[in-house]
Parts: C-alpha cells; sequence; structure tokens
C-alpha cells in the first residue's frame, strides 16, 4: 500500500494541473501564432507552480496505490489484475501459465 501523504500529493497534483492547464494552453496558443518567442515563453512558464505541469503527475493503481507495474487500460497494477483475474472479477481474463 503506498502511503496516504503520496496519494495526497498526486491529489494535489492533479488539480493544479487543472487549474492552470488553461494558463498553459494560452502560453502554447501564443507562442504557436508568433505573438511571443521561446524566452518569454519559458519565463511565463516558469512563473507557473512546477505541480501544475500534468508530466509530473504519476500513474498509481487505484486499488493500492502503487506506481510501478501500472496497467492503464485498466487503472490497476500488475499484481492487482493478476489477483482479479484469477479471482475471475475481469471477464475475457482466462489464466495462462503464470
Amino acid at each position: 500500500m503506498a502511503k496516504e501523504s503520496m496519494k495526497a500529493r498526486e491529489v494535489k497534483r492533479e488539480k493544479l494541473a487543472k487549474r492552470y492547464a488553461h494558463k498553459r494552453e494560452e502560453i502554447a496558443r501564443q507562442l504557436k501564432s508568433g505573438e511571443i518567442d521561446h524566452e518569454e515563453a519559458w519565463v511565463a512558464l516558469s512563473k507557473l507552480p512546477r505541480n501544475s505541469n500534468p508530466i509530473r503527475q504519476h500513474n498509481r493503481c487505484k486499488i493500492t496505490g502503487r506506481p510501478k507495474g501500472y496497467i492503464r487500460l485498466f487503472g490497476i497494477s500488475r499484481i492487482q489484475f493478476r489477483e482479479m483475474a484469477s479471482n475471475g472479477l475481469i471477464p475475457g481474463v482466462r489464466k495462462a501459465s503464470w
């Protein structure tokens, strides 16, 4: 299980990314149209909070919070996927030799 503080940090990053998405899109639009150059865009982006960048978000298992071995299609880690498949909780998945 992931620490509660790590889960809370991810929630905070997600909220910040949503809050500042419009500003990032506006800076990108200005850069593309030629209203500002690369240096001005870089300065504008550097004034935004670091955690507002969506790149800083990590995918975590919805059940355990595990950051590694994440299966994006299901939103869970490989370990939880294996346990759920073995219990028959994921339809259409048969156990092979694992």
